[in-house]
């Protein structure tokens, strides 16, 4: 490609409405441009890397034994029905009505295929014999995001890999699994991407266990928590804590307990400003319903309860906050004066609760608190569970270290779905001795444009992006000095056309522009290698070769530069391609 047939709108100037890195450089790099909020146009260069991920993915997920197929964008919307995620996915489910002919067809637009391949395997397999099975897609998805930001880090539209296991046994699942865990590994390893598994929540997609692969980074909107000396880590909704249960008695200095009036004051921050005492001496009394009754659950003040732990501490399925009118009928008092003394329902708590002495609570009175609460004598606990975020310096649930907290993009996530979609959408086989059974799936996703995103949000600096060579927009770009120098642009055309016999994806900027203008293009970009013909070089029989991350360039003599680039090059894929 010659850079003055290219289509590469470069910006001198950060657009006022980019918030992170990533969305700055890729627009100034001419890489993406904004149609609407939550939607991007890949002009040539970023559609180039982002093709060149998407071949990386391709490769991995052949290799690791998975078929590639292609379903359709659009769905009918009875199969959400069938499978409850019409409401799970709420407002985020772009759905719609179409006029055919006389009636009306109510559909949406995917935001993943979960039910669309269960139920074209609940079409076709019938028998043991077909299975196990796993078959993938890269292909649009669409949800109607409430607040797209960070340019294609966050959007309604974008490109995705959704694969899925189908399978006899558990041993069949887990077989899956540990394969697309190894190829994501590989994937991310070969896009030249940091990463970190991490233990997660399944969310509406569903499923007994998963995974996700987080690329950390300072704007990351997910938080991770990670030991650094035994590699535990886990998301925030998921991560657990090394914390056990206290001694659950009552403080030897327990003062008297005492309501104090606190009108208007239904938060922890209003009263602890009011009663001058930090959040960390509040208990904070959550009411919920938990397969339809009512549970109080106890946390302190500064802390946030985690739903995940508390459904799988009290073993439901079913969690949400209480109504107002339920709040009412367990505490007596309005939302925001609940608290464990003289509750009407079951009291769980977090284990930092009982080491709180001398508490402040809701009274369970309208407009007014208790101060003095103690464990033992004022309510009563049987145990303790871990009910709350982790935090940094929370000890490590695997080993003696502590946790961190650090931020993260999500690029990927594994699940073990179980039987949730083939149970619901019917997919059944025959076993051996002709019974029927739901089929064990696992589904499998990898944000491709995400990936792309992230790369740029985590590989920079001052001057601009810095791609690995895998899928950089072009490895090479040759640079003449004075593009209307015969001598200088018939050099640069050998070794423009060399490189490309040799089989390096390199670009010839062919620009008739001041050399530092090409450089300050040239870094923008991110182009991973960069070689200068011209001026004193030239008379020496010698071309400039640099690194896009070294200080200095080295010189190279012209008779041999293309065959020591094509060999850089060749090095540089092999040490992310392994």
């Amino acid at each position: 490609m010659r850079w003055s047939k290219a289509f590469i709108p470069t910006l001198k100037e950060t657009p006022s409405d980019a918030e992170v890195p990533s969305h700055q450089l890729m627009l100034r790099a001419g890489m993406i441009r904004q149609l609407m909020a939550g939607a991007y146009t890949y002009l040539p260069i970023g559609y180039r890397s982002l093709r060149k991920i998407e071949q990386i993915v391709r490769e991995e997920m052949d290799k690791a034994g998975a078929l590639e197929m292609f379903m359709p964008a659009i769905q009918p919307i009875e199969l959400f029905h069938r499978t409850g995620r019409k409401e799970a996915f709420g407002n985020v489910l772009i759905d719609f009505e179409i006029t055919r002919r006389d009636h009306k067809v109510h559909m949406a637009l995917g935001p993943t295929h979960e039910e669309v391949v269960t139920d074209l395997m609940a079409k076709h397999i019938n028998s043991y014999r077909q299975l196990p099975l796993t078959v993938y897609q890269i292909q649009t998805k669409f949800r109607n995001e409430e607040r797209p930001r960070f340019g294609v880090l966050r959007t309604s539209e974008f490109l995705m890999k959704d694969a899925y296991s189908f399978g006899a046994s558990v041993e069949d699942l887990n077989a899956a699994y540990d394969a697309m865990y190894a190829a994501y590994c590989r994937i991310f390893t070969r896009c030249g991407l940091e990463y970190i598994p991490v233990e997660a929540e399944s969310g509406p997609i569903g499923g007994d266990a998963s995974h996700e692969f987080m690329a950390p980074a300072g704007n990351g909107e997910d938080t991770i928590v990670r030991c650094g000396g035994c590699g535990y880590a886990a998301n925030l909704e998921r991560a657990e804590t090394g914390r056990k249960t206290p001694s659950i008695a009552t403080s030897s200095d327990a003062a008297a307990m005492e309501q104090v009036s606190t009108p208007n004051a239904g938060s922890i921050e209003q009263v602890s400003k009011m009663l001058k005492l930090p959040a960390t001496q509040f208990i904070k009394t959550l009411i919920y319903v938990a397969d339809g009754t009512p549970v109080a659950v106890l946390v302190r003040g500064d802390h946030e309860a985690n739903e995940g732990k508390i459904r799988r501490a009290l073993g439901v399925t079913s969690l949400e906050l209480a109504s107002p009118q339920v709040i009412e009928e367990v505490t007596g008092a309005p939302v925001g004066f609940a608290g464990p003394v003289g509750i009407k329902c079951r009291v769980i708590a977090d284990h930092d609760i009982p080491l709180i002495s001398n508490a402040v609570t809701g009274a369970n009175v309208a407009d007014a608190h208790l101060t003095g609460v103690n464990v033992g004598r004022d309510y009563q606990l049987d145990t303790t569970f871990d009910l709350r975020d982790a935090a940094d310096a929370d000890p490590c649930p695997r080993c003696e270290g502590t946790l961190n907290a650090v931020h993260g993009i999500e690029v990927g996530h594994v699940f073990k779905l179980g039987t949730k979609y083939s149970e619901s959408l019917d997919a059944r086989f025959l076993d051996e001795s002709e019974q029927r059974h739901a089929i064990i799936m696992g589904c499998y996703g990898i944000g491709v444009t995400r990936v792309l995103a992230a790369l740029a949000e985590t590989r920079h600096d001052e001057n601009g992006l810095n791609w690995p060579i895998t899928v950089a927009p072009y490895e090479v770009v040759v640079a003449p000095l004075n593009a209307k120098d015969e001598e200088v642009t018939a050099a640069a055309e050998k070794i423009y056309a060399e490189l490309q016999a040799a089989g390096v994806d390199v670009i010839l900027d062919d620009r008739d522009v001041r050399p530092g203008f090409k450089f300050k293009d040239i870094e923008l970009i991110g182009i991973p290698l960069r070689i200068v013909v011209g001026g004193r070089g030239l008379k020496e029989g010698v071309a400039e070769v640099k690194w896009r991350n070294d200080a200095e360039p080295q010189n190279v003599p012209l008779d041999t530069v293309v065959a020591q680039v094509a060999n850089m090059v060749q090095e540089a894929r092999q040490s992310l391609n392994g």
